[in-house]
């Protein structure tokens, strides 16, 4: 008997464990009226286990206790419910699901095709990401970023294949749109014009564009905004940005409209950064699109904005570090300021956009265009530092810890700048298309009057060590001064034509063949720009496409190009010319048996009459003359895919280079009666002969050699509705010039950039259960999504630009000026 308890034992003890090592859930899924329903597919998230309602809608599944796990109910004529469930070990959850029926009408299908593929230059680019990607500046730019690269987070402008910020076209629904022109730092930026909430659609191209878009040498971004078919609305809060939208339709669906509101501060991002003070930045944007459907052949638009970006800083301290590392020796250099005075900008713009378009024949639509731009901007400064440069004492135990303990340098400094800008545009535009099966003819015409008129008043005084720089024992000298007007009436007239050839034959082949041409009062200069691009799918292989394009590419001057470093306004300066060619291609093909794309462009650009300029931080300060030759040539390589089912992620790595060569670009190097170059260490500085040195090819301001993005999206394995995002930016080195200095061009290095950026979200809410229950308050919301946003989460010190400090010896140094550190927001975002 005893040795038969022990074989009962050791055979039950085994079932007994596994039955504990597992859990029931069981329940009944019932429609809106509570009925049951029968046949309801029951679904474990990414599991094998699968059963059906019984014809009392009840259903009991076997699962694995204490693991978390989710369960998906569907329906055909209902929405799809996803629950999630961790049951202890032994015990079964009972569980009521309601579902309800989805709308009884025939849903939109959406037909894509493969016409934006095969453009030279075309990024895809999915507007619903641009709240989700975790950035500090969010927005659509944020999302262009990962694909061009970035030197600063702070600002929405960008540099495509090695063109500077003001060579890139922005369209909203075909009206061209400007940016503030003042900026200096990304401090002092607000909002992009670009509302993503508004946001249907995204062409972005980085060259090779077509003849329709006008006429930069860059790139191009065209938006389209969403047109309403019911009402709908969102609103998202956090400690950056603030925003409201609503859309719908009246009239009997003839009238659609859509609105905008948004408020963003950064002064919890500027809060922390080096320099410390009172940062009271603010910006502030409404938007509006309405469409009415006046006839079936006559639609009117309208397009209007109101924009205000406010400025101030008192500063008060701030206090810099660099290392220097040599063979010989290394040493902490640090420079501590001590600032009095302010600073206030204030900047607005105003647009208003009327279009007409007009359809008389189903093959044959015609569009005309009104706009006006105002953009009224203010500077002014008044700041006094009083700095001290030495070394730095890191010694944690030291009593001067973090103090300057080997001064270098001391002296004052004052920055002053009374500036305005005013920039009204007025323009009249038409354009057309004519459908004839195997020709897509487009055309188009400008009347454009700009006005600018501006007032510059800036100076910077210097004093080292009880010296103003540049010393003069009999008066008193200012540094830099910048001192001018400009009342500017130019009048541009431009236009296109373009006819897109499909040809239908052993290979599906596409040509785009066009020319614009561009004329302006101001210098007199008329530009003829052909341009062709082709793309064609081998008829062995759909899945790829070949596609290249080849054109003149010319940018006349607005106004920044036009400024000499000295404030006088060359109104006779020519376009900015070039002629690009690239060649690339796009193959579809399959990832973890998911879809994916893979992308690749090589290009290359030839560039004359350049107009060389110097970048500091967003500043761009352009020499006003034509004289000047450069070049860009690199390779652009895409990847698009779902690493998991329906989160899409993408990766962008790029290789370019780009130089220049100005002319008359010298200097002469002084040498003494032995031969030795004079410098400050000279003692014998007699000079008795000199060598003229020609500088040839330099690095251009934005030579980027290598550039990394990418864009990742996951969610939990068992809940979707938990989700993580990750962007990450990577740029390696830029030249850094020393201004109005031909010996010193490119003699400083601005260190790689390297940011991560991420993102964690929560389905707080989710708009079919709240329907459960008639007297939720959250009922008749589509979802509600919390999230932690993390920026710049490994903490890289990344550098935007240098101050110069000279010590007593008269050596220049470099302290770099740092952007933001790591740093916390937090979002919710609600949809209805």
């Amino acid at each position: 008997m005893r040795l038969l308890k022990v074989l009962i034992v050791l055979i039950a003890f085994p079932a007994i464990g596994f039955a504990q090592s597992h859990a029931y859930i069981s329940g009944r899924v019932l429609n809106e009226n509570d009925a049951p329903l029968q046949g309801v597919s029951i679904q474990m998230l990414n599991g094998q286990k699968n059963t059906v309602s019984d014809s009392l809608g009840r259903f009991r599944i076997k699962v694995m206790a204490n693991k978390p796990f989710a369960l998906i109910f569907s329906s055909i004529g209902y929405a799809s419910v996803q629950q999630g469930y961790l049951i202890a070990a032994g015990k079964e959850k009972e569980a009521i699901i309601r579902l309800l029926p989805t709308v009884a009408k025939l849903q939109e299908v959406t037909v894509q095709d493969d016409r934006s593929h095969r453009e030279a230059g075309s990024v895809s680019i999915n507007p619903t990401k641009a709240l989700e990607n975790p950035s500090p500046l969010g927005g659509i730019e944020s999302l262009i970023k990962v694909f061009v690269g970035s030197n600063n987070e702070l600002t929405s402008q960008y540099s495509v294949r090695g063109g500077s910020y003001d060579e890139n076209l922005i369209y909203v629904n075909d009206f061209e749109i400007f940016r503030p022109y003042l900026v200096t730092n990304g401090q002092q930026e607000g909002l992009s014009f670009i509302n993503p909430e508004m946001t249907g659609g995204i062409k972005f191209y980085t060259g090779g564009f077509q003849s329709k878009y006008g006429d930069k040498l860059s790139s191009v971004l065209d938006i389209t905004y969403r047109k309403p078919k019911a009402f709908a609305g969102s609103a998202y809060t956090g400690l950056l940005e603030q925003g409201l939208h609503l859309e719908g339709t009246a009239a009997n669906n003839k009238v659609t409209y859509e609105f905008g509101a948004r408020n963003r501060s950064n002064r919890t991002l500027l809060s922390s950064q080096e320099t410390k003070g009172n940062y009271v930045p603010s910006s502030s944007d409404l938007q509006t699109l309405v469409t009415w459907q006046a006839t079936s052949k006559l639609q009117l638009e309208l397009l209007a904005n109101l924009s205000g970006t406010r400025f101030s800083l008192q500063p008060e301290e701030s206090k810099l570090t660099s290392s220097v590392f040599t063979a010989l020796y290394s040493e902490n250099l640090g420079l501590d300021i001590f600032f009095s005075g302010q600073e206030k900008d204030k900047y607005s713009t105003n647009f208003i956009g009327l279009s007409a378009i007009h359809q008389p024949r189903k093959n044959l639509r015609l569009k005309w265009m009104l706009s006006s731009f105002t953009d009224k901007e203010q500077e002014n400064q008044d700041i006094t530092g009083a700095y001290l440069f030495g070394e730095r004492d890191f010694a944690s135990k030291s009593a001067t810890y973090g103090l300057i303990v080997n001064p270098l340098g001391a002296g004052v400094y004052q920055n002053f700048s009374r500036n305005q800008l005013q920039i009204n545009v007025l323009n009249a535009s038409h354009k057309g298309s004519l459908d004839k099966g195997k020709h897509f003819i487009q055309w188009g015409n400008t009347i454009e009057h700009q006005n600018i008129t501006d007032k510059l008043n800036e100076w910077q005084y210097n004093d080292s060590a009880g010296y103003s720089l540049p010393y003069n024992p009999s008066k008193l000298m200012l540094f830099t001064t910048l001192k001018s007007k400009a009342d500017l009436d130019v009048n541009r007239f431009s236009g296109y034509v373009q006819d897109n050839i499909q040809f239908k034959d052993s290979s599906d082949f596409i040509l785009q063949i066009g020319a614009r041409y561009n004329y302006n009062t101001l210098n007199k200069e008329f530009l003829v720009s052909p341009r062709m691009g082709f793309s064609f799918k081998p008829k062995n292989s759909r899945n790829v496409i070949f596609k290249s394009s080849v054109g003149i590419y010319q940018q006349p001057p607005f106004y920044r190009e036009l400024r000499r470093y000295d404030g006088t306004v060359n109104t006779h300066l020519l376009a900015q010319k070039s002629w690009q060619v690239s060649t690339g291609l796009d193959v579809n093909f399959e990832m973890f048996k998911r879809p994916a794309r893979f992308t690749t462009e090589a290009y290359y650009k030839n560039l004359w009459d350049v107009v060389p300029y110097d970048v500091d931080n967003v500043r761009v300060r352009y020499f006003g003359e034509n004289n000047a030759k450069a070049y860009a040539v690199g390779i652009e390589n895409r990847l698009y895919a779902e690493l998991v089912k329906d989160a899409e992620s993408w990766v962008s790595f790029s290789i370019m280079g780009t130089k220049e060569k100005i002319d008359n670009f010298n200097y002469y190097q002084y040498t003494n009666a032995t031969g030795q170059v004079i410098g400050s260490d000279t003692k014998d500085k007699v000079v008795t002969d000199s060598t003229k040195n020609q500088v040839g090819w330099i690095r251009r301001p934005t030579d980027r050699r290598f550039t990394f993005g990418m864009f990742f999206q996951d969610y939990m394995s068992n809940n979707k509705n938990l989700k993580f995002y990750l962007n990450t930016i990577y740029g390696s080195n830029l030249p850094y010039n020393i201004p109005n200095s031909v010996k010193y061009r490119n003699a400083l290095i601005i260190p790689s950039y390297l940011r991560v950026d991420m993102g964690f979200s929560a389905l707080l809410i989710d708009g079919q259960k709240a329907k459960r229950r008639s007297h939720s308050p959250f009922r008749n919301f589509q979802s509600i999504w919390g999230s932690l946003e993390v920026f710049n989460i490994i903490d890289k010190d990344n550098t935007i630009s240098y101050l110069l400090i000279k010590d007593f010896q008269n050596n220049t140094y470099a302290i770099p000026n740092r952007l933001t550190p790591r740093l916390l927001n937090v979002k919710i975002i609600a949809r209805w």
